[in-house]
């Protein structure tokens, strides 16, 4: 492997990713990294395999080769990458939809928690049979957490935040130097919120500390159909209704979750023995209900709830019930987003039901039924994140250019508090520095009995770590308040995180106040204000 030199020369992680076969193989990543070309199979094999040598720990490895199988009996299989060290075997660190007759982009990445002088990586058929596999520009790009943390920041800088130039003048247009400026920004453009429940109505302590926190919210499971629906014909959306209330008053942008959830037991019980046109009726009362009742009050739908687990609605109406979802929900509120949610894509590579391109596949599948206004729920339930991959899986999903977002962040609660708000901030920084991601969503409902697996304070809404940890980022994802005057060309300029501000100016008695948009864009964003 070629040698490690860091500092000036730090590499620059490539966003890069293909989604569609292609005839021949791009050229490889960082020009192989750390990969030599004689490492490299030269034939395809069951098992090709690079030998690896003097990993270190707690470097960050983003990995990507093409992939093609060649079977007589086969055009596609799932081909998982895997990786084994001195010390422990990794199941996983990529997947990708491999094909006959092109080659198709894996995109993947490890951490490794000791140091390795040789390690075997490897690509297999997931399933077990026998394919012979062929890779070609193969690259292995080490990062230290360092150089890491330095491309999250440049990336934030470029797609977060962006230069102001506020200019002050008077009314016969000269420009006004030494004018005092003050500038506060008022609201946040990104979306970052959590999960409620009903036990905020009434709880004005709770309610206080949601808003002065979040500007987005999702209700955990008040609008599911077991809650809106639990007998046939009994609707109730008393309390969602009020939620919404509360929601409304604040200024607050929330998702629907969900119209219909496909794992079976998460659906009322009388629904769970109905099949047929008893079935086909129960479904279009319930879409016709929520959705004529919310019509333009949420954001986005998570239309057909982990559907690449589940099938309880195809299994028992046929292969286009999701499809008709999603048709239905867009003709009853063509201005919400459509969302697929799903478990098990960024969290792991391991699971084959959600790999990154069973995903990808099944939102094109859509497309050609005619679906629009369709996005990327990504639920992100972790337990220890390998941010490689999930760096990965964000770049190729970012591919379809379309919105997306982690939908119900937490981590697990096997793990201890303090370990809970380490892996809470990883993910948090890999989410929101991801050029491709629109929004943040935990799911921290708090409850008396604490909340799904992991909590951000105590009843008394005292800090827990991982609330340490939201308030921080929080900070630290807001302009703080700005003062300055101006120069002799009567400007003013400071960088800022996207959102709504307030400037207020002042020269001798005269005083003027104004406000500003920021929104994306590369160009300086100028601001003449008028004393």
């Amino acid at each position: 492997m070629k040698g490690l030199s860091y500092g000036a020369d730090d590499p620059q992680y490539d966003h890069t990713a293909y989604t569609k076969c292609k005839e021949e193989p791009e050229k490889p990543l960082y020009n192989g990294g750390i990969l030599e070309p004689h490492q490299l199979p030269q034939f395809a094999s069951s098992s090709p395999a690079l030998l690896l040598h003097n990993l270190t720990a707690s470097t960050k490895y983003a990995f990507s080769s093409w992939v093609k199988i060649e079977s007589s009996d086969s055009d596609s299989a799932l081909v998982t990458a895997s990786l084994r060290t001195n010390h422990e075997t990794y199941d996983c660190i990529g997947t990708v939809a491999a094909k006959s007759g092109c080659w198709s982009f894996l995109k993947g990445g490890f951490t490794l928690d000791l140091p390795s002088n040789s390690a075997t990586l490897s690509f297999q058929s997931s399933d077990g049979r026998y394919i012979a596999i062929a890779i070609a520009s193969t690259s292995l790009q080490p990062f230290t957490d360092q150089q890491w943390r330095r491309n999250q920041q440049d990336m934030i800088n470029k797609v977060r935040k962006r230069a102001v130039m506020i200019h002050v003048s008077n009314h016969n247009g000269d420009r006004l130097q030494g004018v005092e400026i003050n500038v506060k920004q008022v609201y946040k453009d990104f979306p970052f919120g959590s999960a409620i429940a009903k036990t905020i109505l009434g709880n004005e302590a709770y309610q206080n500390w949601f808003v002065e926190r979040f500007n987005a919210a999702v209700f955990e499971n008040e609008l599911k159909w077991y809650a809106t629906e639990p007998y046939p014909g009994q609707i109730n959306y008393t309390i969602a209704d009020e939620m919404l209330e509360f929601i409304r008053a604040n200024r607050i942008v929330t998702r629907g979750h969900n119209i219909f959830w496909e794992d079976p037991k998460y659906n009322p019980e009388w629904v769970q023995n109905l099949s047929g046109p008893q079935l086909e009726s129960a479904v279009d009362t319930r879409i016709q209900s929520l959705m004529s009742r919310y019509r333009e009050e949420f954001v986005h739908w998570d239309v057909s709830n982990e559907m690449l687990h589940f099938d309880f609605y195809e299994q028992r109406l046929g292969p286009n019930a999701t499809l008709h979802f999603f048709q239905t929900a867009h003709e009853s509120d063509p201005l919400a987003t459509l969302f697929m949610n799903e478990f098990n894509v960024l969290e792991t590579c391991s699971d084959a039901n959600s790999t990154v391109d069973s995903y990808i596949s099944r939102m094109r599948e859509l497309k050609r039924g005619g679906v629009s206004m369709d996005g990327i729920g990504l639920e992100s339930h972790f337990t220890v994140p390998n941010l490689p991959l999930m760096r990965a899986i964000l770049d190729k999903l970012g591919t379809l250019r379309l919105p997306m977002w982690l939908t119900e962040v937490d981590i697990s609660s096997t793990l201890s508090k303090e370990a809970q708000a380490l892996h809470l901030e990883e993910v948090l920084r890999e989410g929101f520095s991801h050029p491709s991601l629109n929004g943040i969503m935990l799911w921290t409902a708090l409850h008396p009995n604490g909340c799904y697996q992991m909590c951000l304070t105590d009843a008394d809404f005292r800090n827990l770590p991982a609330g340490d940890v939201v308030d921080s980022l929080l900070g630290e994802w807001r302009t703080k308040e700005v003062n300055g005057k101006t120069n002799e060309h009567g400007s003013y300029s400071f960088e800022g995180f996207l959102g709504e501000y307030e400037v207020s100016v002042m020269h001798g008695d005269q005083t003027a106040n104004s406000t500003f948009a920021l929104s994306q864009g590369v160009e300086t964003r100028h601001v003449t204000i008028l004393l």
